[in-house]
């Protein structure tokens, strides 16, 4: 029986328990976009600092502040420099990813030798963070200090982290201290969508809330 089939409404089907994880992953992580990139520092045992890229990733809760990440293994299963320093000191920095900081986020997911720092092999400058001990990236936008809340294991290879924001900084100008809004006109962040491919967020637009009445309103306009 064939994994894909031509839906009833036209369209296509796909049944995943039929899919190789290659498959799954194509279709996952090309339809769900763009998605945010947590470029995520890390400390070793020796005081070195890990940087590398996830963008299976996203903010969960206010209230606690939570964000979600999703880190995976090496292909022979063993844990990447990530995944084990935050396993060893349930502490890290989720710095955001700006234009500006593109170039330096995709070179630090090549594959370096564990107990690399690729902040100081790419010379990404550091700073200290003010809740926790691991140090953020100074040039990011914005960078969420985080505690592990609780990891999920599934399978051999994957976990779903959640962390507890515990601090926040923004670089001067991003924010405004007294509404605490992110202008847009400053800020650059970049999105991941498939492969090789990213996206701007140079094309915004604005859509107000409409109230109940508002939206049947406007569906009885549209029958009409």
């Amino acid at each position: 029986m064939s994994d894909r089939t031509d839906a009833p409404t036209g369209g296509l089907d796909f049944d995943f328990s039929r899919l190789d994880k290659a498959a799954r992953y194509k279709l996952l992580s090309g339809v769900v976009v763009p998605r945010p990139i947590a470029f995520v520092t890390t400390m070793d045992e020796n005081g070195v600092v890990n940087a590398a890229p996830y963008s299976f990733f996203n903010v969960f809760s206010d209230d606690p502040p939570l964000i979600v990440l999703g880190l995976q293994h090496k292909p022979d299963r063993t844990p990447k420099d990530t995944t084990r320093n935050i396993g060893r000191m349930g502490e890290f920095v989720v710095n955001m990813v700006d234009e500006p900081l593109t170039q330096a986020m995709n070179d630090s997911a090549a594959d370096f030798p564990a107990g690399t720092s690729e902040a100081e092999l790419l010379g990404l400058a550091l700073a200290p963070s003010t809740t926790i001990r691991v140090p953020r990236l100074a040039a990011a936008p914005f960078a969420l200090e985080c505690r592990t809340m609780q990891a999920l294991t599934f399978g051999t290879h994957r976990t779903l982290l959640i962390g507890e924001v515990t601090g926040l900084h923004a670089r001067t100008g991003l924010l405004d201290p007294e509404t605490l809004r992110v202008d847009f006109s400053v800020y650059q962040p970049v999105g991941r969508l498939f492969g090789e491919l990213y996206t701007r967020q140079t094309d915004t637009f604005a859509i107000r809330r409409r109230t109940v009445d508002e939206v049947l309103a406007a569906r009885a306009q549209r029958e009409d």
